[in-house]
């Protein structure tokens, strides 16, 4: 297996390096994220990011294919209708019902192959309600790393930290379940090789994307990301590889800026498709933080929850839910400083 990671790693690392390469050489033609209600930049970027991503990740993907339930066709076509729908909104605009239609279909087509594969093809009440629960979780979970693109490196270290765990957990499940015997045969590289592929995909963007941006991840890439963090890790709970409690905390950090940003936006009755900067780390950015500053707190958080994610499932599995419990705390009172500070100097700088 190691040999097939390296393999799978140095393929999409070096394909992705190649389409920034080209992707920088072409910047002022290609399509760019102009300073809106939501942007935290004063300048047009290009938004291409996710093109560079996807050609180092999907070569090696289809190399290294991870044993998803149905193979390729359980992920692939939902990823690349995902992929075509996020593009034409980064050129020319979706509207917001066909892009959810979108979405959602793709949600529900890798959704059923997920829970085809958990075996519950003989019980359907109990299928339907699964595939429906799976649905809105990958859904979810494409939307909100979306939300997460607007401070430079953020969604890109999100995404390195949070693949990377999920590859070591995927070569500790195989080595696990397989132990290497001096009679055995080779073990088969399951998941690992295109995880770390996807990791490592990420990382000439992020060479790019990191404070001062030349480049953004742009809806083509942020949502297919968001949605693979949600499948594979479903995937692995399906698979006996990790528990339930190993996805969420992995990715703990993005999902519940996003999550609660959005819950308390619906209950000030916000429209929730509009641009806006209230999520804690746009606050954060702009108490005085700025790029560098936010992208140091989110991806120091990013790597702990996933670096404490994986220590629990290789040394003690039994305290992964203890551990997804004290991470949420530490979060929340994260996110209550940061409210603290808005409020407070919201109040400081209000006219007397």
């Amino acid at each position: 297996m190691p040999n097939a990671v390296v393999a799978a790693s140095a393929l999409a690392a070096l394909l992705a390096a190649v389409a920034v390469a080209i992707l920088r050489r072409f910047a002022p033609k290609l399509p760019a994220d102009l300073p809106n209600a939501r942007s935290l930049h004063a300048d047009p970027v290009p938004r291409v990011g996710g093109y560079a991503i996807w050609s180092g990740f999907v070569p090696a993907a289809l190399l290294f294919p991870p044993p998803f339930p149905g193979g390729l066709a359980g992920w692939m076509p939902a990823w690349a209708a995902l992929f075509a729908v996020s593009a034409q909104d980064d050129r020319r605009g979706v509207g917001v019902t066909a892009r959810l239609v979108v979405h959602a279909a793709a949600s529900v087509w890798t959704a059923a192959w997920l829970v085809h594969g958990a075996g519950y093809a003989a019980a359907p009440a109990v299928a339907a309600v699964l595939v429906v629960a799976c649905a809105l979780a990958l859904a979810w979970s494409a939307n909100l790393f979306n939300f997460m693109d607007g401070n430079d490196g953020l969604a890109a270290a999100m995404g390195i930290c949070g693949f990377a765990a999920y590859g070591i957990a995927a070569m500790h499940g195989a080595a696990t379940a397989q132990p290497a015997t001096s009679g055995a045969s080779a073990s088969p590289p399951g998941d690992a090789p295109a995880l770390f592929a996807l990791a490592s995909a990420i990382v000439p963007f992020f060479a790019v994307n990191r404070p001062r941006a030349t480049m953004f991840l742009g809806d083509a890439g942020a949502v297919p990301l968001g949605f693979l963090a949600a499948a594979f890790g479903i995937a692995g709970v399906v698979a006996g590889r990790w528990p339930a409690w190993f996805p969420p905390l992995v990715f703990l950090p993005f999902i519940a800026d996003a999550t609660l940003t959005l819950l308390h936006r619906a209950l000030r009755r916000e429209r929730l498709w509009e641009g806006h900067r209230s999520h804690y780390y746009q606050r954060l950015h702009q108490l005085g933080a700025g790029h560098a500053g936010t992208l140091a707190v989110y991806a120091a958080a990013m790597a702990a929850t996933a670096a404490g994610a994986v220590a629990c499932l290789l040394v003690a599995p039994a305290a992964g839910p203890w551990a997804l419990a004290a991470a949420c705390v530490v979060v929340i009172m994260l996110f209550a400083a940061i409210d603290y500070h808005w409020r407070k100097n919201a109040t400081t700088s209000a006219p007397r």
